[in-house]
């Protein structure tokens, strides 16, 4: 099922608009995730929402939004004043200006989205505004207000569509030089960077999303399965230890010998849904124990009869 909208509206440059649909281009659905339970009963643990010092149960009613001054000291807020100060979304986004893309710091971009013809009508003016962003080469700069807050978004070409990618604010970015102030100013020879292009050189390849596999989720999905399927548990190769190499030019110069072309990581195997798709169906698939056999004893951790969530 494809996800639902997160705002709808129109995208307008000067006189041209038209109705547009914003979708996130990412998601997290597909990643293994657990949930906290009792080790007693099995059951999933349920959060309350208690008061910090009575440690009473507070109705959702009584709950406000506070701003913390100091140790115990909070600015009250309420919903009506929230309320009161929310910008009125004109549910269009205004295309202020066109810039070079190089010119938006990465530390900016918050995430992309999806931006689509929403409906049956506009395709034709959504073509123009596309196509106008494209020739000109560059990225057209506007604004959107989603969940009562204004942001900065940044529209490009992306095949036929638009890709749209949310920009922080200058605020909202640290400065680097209270990180890069203290690091040293070291004099690199032309041998050491030589060395250095190398062994880049024999590394050099084309970027190919598809051919690194998550491990840690791959070996998540592995231990669910074989705890589902009662079998022993198969412990993972542990890291290489580093090695113990002072002199940097020896380092580079090891690095040469045992270089030659980088080994390309093996492709997965294509998951259309996901990771999650790897997952036992909830019936399970396995072995008919043998008749002279007991019948296999539930692994332990898994609490037979109990669903987690």
């Amino acid at each position: 099922m494809a996800p639902r909208a997160n705002w709808k509206g129109f995208l307008r440059l000067s006189l041209v608009s038209c109705p547009v649909a914003l979708f996130p281009a990412t998601s997290d659905s597909e990643k293994i995730s657990f949930n906290q339970i009792n080790r007693n009963t099995g059951h999933r643990i349920k959060y309350l929402k208690v008061d910090a010092d009575t440690g009473e149960e507070v109705a959702a009613d009584d709950i406000m939004k506070g701003f913390k001054v100091d140790t115990d000291t909070y600015v009250e807020v309420s919903k009506d004043e929230l309320d009161n100060i929310a910008l009125d979304s004109t549910r269009t986004i205004e295309i202020d200006e066109f810039v070079p893309k190089a010119d938006i710091d990465p530390r900016y971009a918050i995430r992309p989205y999806y931006l689509v013809p929403d409906g049956k009508i506009g395709h034709d003016a959504y073509a123009v505004i596309r196509e106008t962003i494209r020739d000109m080469g560059k990225v057209a700069i506007g604004r959107l207000v989603l969940t009562n807050r204004e942001h900065i978004i940044a529209l490009e070409p992306l095949k036929n569509g638009l890709m749209g990618t949310l920009l922080r604010y200058p605020y909202e970015v640290r400065d680097e030089a209270e990180y890069f102030d203290d690091i040293q100013d070291v004099k690199v020879t032309k041998d050491m960077l030589d060395l250095a292009r190398h062994i880049v050189e024999q590394k050099a390849a084309e970027f190919e999303p598809g051919k690194f596999e998550d491990r840690y989720e791959s070996a998540l999905v592995d231990l669910v399965n074989q705890k589902r399927s009662g079998v022993a548990l198969k412990p993972h190769g542990k890291a290489r230890p580093g090695t113990n190499v002072v002199d940097l030019m020896t380092a580079l110069q090891q690095s040469l010998k045992g270089g030659g072309a980088a080994p390309k990581p093996k492709k997965p195997p294509k998951r259309v849904a996901g990771q999650k798709e790897m997952l036992l169906p909830i019936t399970g698939k396995k072995e008919p124990a043998p008749a002279k056999k007991a019948a296999r004893p539930v692994a332990k951790g898994v609490t037979k009869g109990r669903r987690a969530g």
